[in-house]
């Protein structure tokens, strides 16, 4: 397969592909059509085929998708066919939800430790992840192989501890902070602002989308 640029937009669908054959796997589902497909997911057959074809295809003229091959496929695209291991840096609410979600291990996502500067917080244990010293963290990334962070600090302070993980090796970073992050291109950023989301959700509540006939 050729090493060419995929959209955006085709990456960002990649995720919903491997969950909604995932699953099409658990109903005992074996095989689909593209238009099959496209009713589940709302996404036209023709854009699944163009999205599929930046990989090589994977189905087959008159027999369609093997389920469980292209779930499998897409999970190596991802890279969900090895272990990630990260941490996550501010134990506070969302860096605790963060630790107490279970569902990212099944995608080979291990949360391995917790950092927080506050003195009550540090010893404590979320789900059995240890909450260290942020003074602690360089060692530790280096010693337990830390690919990503999991950034949820306040805007202030996320700029400059996205400095220090980017010295300190980390491959990726999956930012909460309310900023858009700007690090070296050899780090991946992930932005997620929440606030964001939910306009969205209000623009589309007052602006809703006539579904055709």
């Amino acid at each position: 397969m050729e090493n060419k640029p995929i959209s955006k937009a085709v990456v960002k669908r990649l995720p919903r592909y491997y969950r909604y054959l995932g699953e099409l796997m658990q109903e005992g589902v074996e095989r689909i059509s593209s238009n099959e497909l496209s009713e589940r997911m709302q996404v036209t057959a023709s854009q699944i085929r163009q999205d599929l074809n930046n990989f090589g295809g994977f189905g087959q003229q008159g027999y369609g998708y093997n389920v469980s091959y292209l779930h499998g496929e897409i999970g190596k695209i991802l890279g969900l066919d090895r272990q990630h291991n990260l941490i996550v840096i501010g134990a506070g609410n969302l860096g605790q939800a963060i630790a107490n979600y279970a569902n990212f291990e099944r995608s080979g996502f291990f949360v391995k430790g917790m950092f927080d500067i506050n003195p009550r917080l540090i010893g404590m244990t979320i789900r059995g992840i240890e909450v260290y010293s942020i003074e602690d963290l360089e060692e530790y990334i280096q010693k337990n192989q830390i690919e990503i962070a999991a950034l949820t600090l306040p805007k202030l302070k996320a700029e400059a501890m996205a400095e220090r993980l980017v010295q300190y090796g980390i491959k990726a970073i999956w930012n909460f902070a309310h900023t858009d992050l700007s690090v070296s291109k050899k780090v991946v950023v992930e932005n997620v602002h929440l606030s964001e989301s939910l306009m969205r959700l209000s623009y589309r509540m007052d602006h809703p989308v006539k579904k055709k006939n």
